[in-house]
C-alpha cells in the first residue's frame, strides 16, 4: 500500500478525555475515531490490526477443534428470563422494542442463545463434546464509558461455550482453552498472566482470567516471579473484599500489604497491574437447567448439559498491545500485530531518484512476502521530519529512509522500539530487513 492512497488522518492534538496512552495515540495515529460516548470507529489501519488479531484466535481455536459460529447481534430478552439474568444484569443489558412491541436485547454476552441454538439439536451423549465460538458485536451500556477501547460500550468480543455430558469432560475442555489462550496471547506478543479469578455475573464454579501487564490496568493481580501462579486480588482478600473492590485500598498500600499465601513453589510472590482481556468459566448446569436444555446420558436418562464458556476481548486487545508497547512518540506494535511491517519513508519523494529507489525496495519486499507501506507524499508539508513522526506515531516496527545517503548507495533501516539506526547498502536492505525480522 501507499501512504498517498491510504486514508490515514494522524493529528498532533490529543482528546481531552483520553487519559491513557492508547486512547491517545489510536486516535492520534488514525486508528480509531470516536463516534459517540463509548462508540468508536475502525480506521483503515485500525481495521487491519482487528482483523490480524482477529485472524490469530480463530486459527488457534480452529485447531483445537472449536466451531466457528455466528449468532443474531438481537435476542428476545425471553431468553434472559428464563435464566433469571434479565433483572440480575441491570442497567448494561440495552433493551429496545420492534415496531409490535417485542422486547429484545443488545447481546452483551450469549450463554442463553446459544444453549437454545444447542437445545434439542444435540440429544445423546454420543454427539458430545461441542464447543461453538463467535467472533461478534457485543454491547453493554456502561455508567462510564472510559479508555477508549478498553472499557466501551460497543466492542468485539470472541464468546465460545462448550457443551458435556459429564464435569470430568467439562474440565478437559476448560484446560484445553486455558492452553488455547495462552498460545493466542503468546503469538500476539503479549506478556500476559492467568490468574484464578471470581466468576461474577456470569457464574459457574470456577474461573480464570487473562490479564495483558500493563501500569494503567484497571486490575491488581498477585503473581509469582518463578512460576504461573497468579489470582486476582478480589480471591486473595476474601474477607476484605468490598474493600478491595471498592479501591480503597491503593496499589502502594497493597505493595507494602502482607500476603499470607507464599507460592509453592518458594518464589517471590507481588503485585502487578493487568489488564483483563480473556476469561474462562465453569458454568456446570447452571444454563442448562435453567432453559431445560437435555440429553440422553449413557444410560438413557435425561440430563442437563454440563457447560464452560470462554471470552476474548479482541477490540480490547488492540488497545492493550499499545499499552503494553508504546513510548512519548506513539504506538510500538508487536510484530504479529503491525498493520504493515516496515514503512519505506522517500525523505523526498519528488526527486525520481530517492522515489524510483524506494519504490523498488517496496516492490521487492512485498515479493518476498513482508507486508510494506511506501511513503510517497509529495506535498509541501510532507517534509522528512513530518514523514518521521508519522512513523514514530504510528509505529511501524521498521523504517527504511530513502534519502540523502542515496548518493553514496546507502540507504537507513530504523527499528521503532528501539529507534536504533544502521546504514546498509542498497542492493542488501531487503535481505537484511529479511533477517531482522526473524
Amino acid at each position: 500500500m501507499k501512504f498517498s492512497r491510504l486514508f490515514i488522518p494522524t493529528t498532533k492534538e490529543t482528546p481531552s478525555d483520553a487519559a491513557l496512552p492508547s486512547h491517545q495515540f489510536l486516535i492520534r495515529a488514525g486508528f480509531i475515531n470516536q463516534q459517540g460516548s463509548g462508540l468508536y470507529n475502525f480506521l483503515p489501519l485500525g481495521k487491519i490490526v482487528l482483523d490480524k488479531i482477529r485472524s490469530i484466535v480463530k486459527e488457534e481455536l480452529d485447531n483445537a477443534g472449536c466451531n466457528e459460529v455466528q449468532l443474531s447481534f438481537v435476542t428476545p430478552i425471553g431468553l434472559w428470563d428464563k435464566s433469571g439474568r434479565a433483572d440480575t444484569m441491570g442497567k448494561e443489558m440495552l433493551r429496545i422494542q420492534d415496531r409490535h412491541e417485542n422486547d429484545f436485547v443488545l447481546s452483551p454476552t450469549n450463554e442463553e442463545a446459544m444453549v437454545e441454538l444447542v437445545k434439542n439439536r444435540v440429544k445423546s451423549y454420543k454427539e458430545l463434546p461441542v464447543n461453538l465460538y463467535q467472533i461478534n458485536t457485543k454491547f453493554r451500556d456502561e455508567a462510564r464509558p472510559r479508555y477508549g477501547l478498553l472499557r466501551g460500550r460497543e466492542f468485539l468480543m470472541k464468546d465460545g461455550y462448550s457443551f458435556h455430558a459429564n464435569k470430568e469432560d467439562m474440565n478437559r475442555e476448560f484446560n484445553l482453552m486455558e492452553e488455547t489462550y495462552k498460545k493466542i496471547f503468546t503469538r500476539l506478543g503479549l506478556d500476559f498472566r492467568v490468574v484464578d479469578a471470581d466468576s461474577g455475573a456470569i457464574g459457574g464454579t470456577g474461573s480464570k482470567e487473562f490479564h495483558v501487564l500493563a501500569n494503567s490496568g484497571e486490575d491488581t493481580i498477585l503473581v509469582c516471579e518463578d512460576c504461573e501462579y497468579g489470582a486476582n486480588i478480589e480471591t486473595i482478600f476474601e474477607d476484605e473484599k468490598e474493600v478491595v473492590s471498592l479501591n480503597e485500598l491503593s496499589y502502594e498500600q497493597l505493595q507494602e500489604k502482607d500476603v499470607e499465601h507464599k507460592c509453592s513453589c518458594g518464589g517471590k510472590l507481588s503485585f502487578k497491574k493487568g489488564i483483563e482481556v480473556g476469561h474462562i468459566f465453569q458454568l456446570g448446569d447452571k444454563y442448562s437447567k435453567a432453559l431445560e436444555a437435555i440429553f440422553q446420558d449413557e444410560n438413557g436418562k435425561p440430563k442437563a448439559f454440563e457447560m464452560a464458556t470462554f471470552g476474548i476481548g479482541v477490540s480490547r486487545l488492540v488497545a492493550s498491545v499499545i499499552e503494553q508497547n508504546h513510548d512519548e512518540n506513539g504506538c510500538i506494535w508487536t510484530k504479529a500485530t503491525t498493520p504493515y511491517m516496515v514503512d519505506v519513508i522517500v525523505s523526498n519523494a519528488k526527486k525520481e531518484n530517492e522515489l524510483n529507489a524506494g519504490t523498488k525496495i517496496y516492490e521487492d519486499l512485498k515479493q518476498i512476502g513482508i507486508s510494506s507501506i511506501l511513503d510517497d507524499r509529495k506535498e509541501k508539508k510532507h517534509t522528512y521530519g513530518f514523514k518521521m513522526g508519522d512513523f514514530k506515531l504510528i509505529g511501524f516496527p521498521y523504517a527504511i529512509i530513502v534519502g540523502k545517503k542515496l548518493q553514496d548507495g546507502l540507504v537507513e533501516i530504523i527499528d521503532r522500539r528501539t529507534l536504533e539506526a544502521q546504514d546498509v547498502k542498497l542492493e542488501d536492505v531487503v535481505s537484511k530487513l529479511k533477517e531482522l525480522i526473524s
